[in-house]
């Protein structure tokens, strides 16, 4: 007689318990009162560019979003633990990236120290990033890896599909590496939010996948309830959860990026001003105003972007979907519906540039 193994509904329910067992016995975050964190001068807007901080740094170095969140979870259980000054936060909030890399990443993928720190712009020479390393792992125990918000978000989002696969169907250009692509840049930026600290992971990440299944399908119910029922979750607590990170993801809403041809040479720029409309100049010295009032240096590139935060957001996403597409064996093989044709097509619409003619020659 053939011995079968458990179904993968099973295996699901075993990770979920083990998840829920380490973050039950590992979870601690800071608490704020009084607009500082209880105990320090740090207020909460500084601990939220410093998360955020946190994820640039995370792109820069094209870490995995489990790098990301770990390094989260370090400064929050590290905030919770010890009485932070402001002006160290941002040494801290380095070294615990870089610590969260060192278990995360490739050897090839982790930067040097020195690299980690120049290329970050921080004030932080080698050795106080080092120093600062050893400090957090001390004050942790060496007791570093938890499971994370974006643990739960993979966990219950693999549930959902192994049952429900059907809901994506409606979806255009959407499969199931892609679509969890898109929920971790979600939650990413809730966990930025000092709001929502309170709330473990677990319950971060349920909330997530609720509010997109009210989204795609009217009968999200069962499927909330039976993901509850598993997770051992308060209902009353994921209810709270839900209607604030319903209320900050509001401001999360995607737009077109806009992009302005600057010419390097000087004599193609004289030549375009007296072809191209007066708008062009009009939006070209709004441009140049909005970069001297921010301080900002010059884009090294052809184009700059007038709004390239939600470009990036959506290049971010892909790199996301690269990584995320080997979970669901999706790695080499066409979408649903889509020929080589077509996807030649949308990769070419989809670069990072729009196409350019070649300029007029000069007389």
């Amino acid at each position: 007689m053939k011995c079968t193994g458990p179904s993968e509904g099973e295996k699901f329910a075993f990770v979920l318990e083990h998840a829920l067992a380490r973050e039950a016995k590992i979870w601690k975050v800071p608490i704020f009162q009084d607009f500082t964190l209880k105990g320090t001068d740090i207020p909460p807007s500084y601990y939220e560019k410093a998360v955020l901080w946190i994820g640039e740094l995370s792109s820069l170095f094209q870490f995995c979003s489990g790098t990301f969140a770990l390094a989260t979870s370090i400064l929050n259980r590290l905030l919770a633990s010890v009485k932070a000054r402001l002006k160290y936060l941002q040494c801290i909030a380095i070294a615990c990236l870089a610590v969260a890399a060192k278990i995360n990443e490739e050897d090839e993928i982790i930067p040097s120290v020195k690299k980690l720190a120049v290329q970050s712009g921080c004030k932080c020479s080698p050795a106080e990033i080092l120093r600062m390393e050893r400090i957090v792992l001390d004050k942790l125990h060496w007791d570093l890896y938890t499971a994370t918000s974006v643990d739960f978000l993979n966990i219950f989002h693999a549930m959902v599909m192994s049952k429900w696969a059907h809901l994506l169907h409606g979806l255009p250009q959407t499969n199931p590496s892609r679509h969890a692509a898109f929920l971790t840049k979600q939650l990413q930026h809730c966990m930025a939010c000092h709001q929502l600290l309170q709330f473990k992971g677990s319950t971060l990440a349920l909330v997530i996948i609720t509010l997109e299944l009210e989204r795609l399908t009217p009968d999200w119910f069962p499927v909330i309830t039976d993901l509850l029922k598993k997770a051992q979750m308060d209902s009353t607590q994921f209810i709270h959860c839900k209607e604030l990170v319903d209320q900050h993801l509001r401001s999360f809403q995607p737009s077109n990026a806009v992009y302005i041809f600057n010419p390097a040479s000087q004599n193609i720029q004289t030549h375009l001003d007296e072809r191209l409309p007066c708008c062009y100049s009009v939006v070209k010295k709004a441009v140049q105003i909005k970069l001297q009032a921010g301080g900002s240096q010059a884009v090294p590139a052809v184009f700059t972007p007038l709004q390239a935060s939600t470009y990036e957001d959506e290049m971010e996403t892909d790199e996301f979907y690269d990584g995320f597409k080997y979970l669901y064996n999706e790695a080499g093989t066409p979408e649903a519906g889509q020929s080589s044709n077509d996807q030649l097509r949308q990769k070419e619409s989809s670069s990072f540039c729009p196409p350019l003619e070649p300029a007029p020659e000069v007389d």
